[in-house]
């Protein structure tokens, strides 16, 4: 996953979600610099108290998440986590989560753009969330 030192995390203008929706402004994860990712792992850490087995991430923004969040796997027979970058509408989650291991993993991203609920089906839980409106 590059990292784009001329981005910025935080885009205003017209843009398109994956799901399709307009939207008013993005996060652009592009603008994370690689030591930040390991920060935002660790971060996840102090949350995450239940060991998994293996981490994926969703292409492309989970992938470096993905890689930083790596050296954190217990082996053994535990549930895998599947991560993204930004989580919108879940579609990306629900599009990606369609097997045993990933229906059933931890699922966490960093940022959500509206407040998750854990009882959902897809169950991701976010380091920041926005508000409700």
């Amino acid at each position: 996953m590059p990292y784009h030192t001329s981005a910025n995390l935080f885009e205003v203008g017209d843009f398109i979600s994956h799901a399709g929706l307009p939207l008013p402004w993005k996060i652009e994860c592009d603008a994370i610099r690689p030591e930040w990712w390991d920060g935002l792992a660790r971060m996840i850490m102090d949350y995450q108290t239940e060991p998994f087995s293996k981490v994926v991430g969703i292409p492309r923004g989970g992938l470096p998440l993905q890689g930083a969040m790596e050296k954190y796997v217990t082996p053994g027979d535990h549930p895998w986590m599947v991560v993204d970058d930004v989580y919108t509408t879940g579609t990306s989650f629900r599009e990606f989560c369609t097997t045993k291991q990933t229906m059933h993993a931890y699922k966490w991203c960093i940022f959500a753009r509206k407040p998750l609920v854990i009882d959902e089906p897809h169950d991701v839980r976010a380091l920041f969330t926005m508000p409700a409106k």
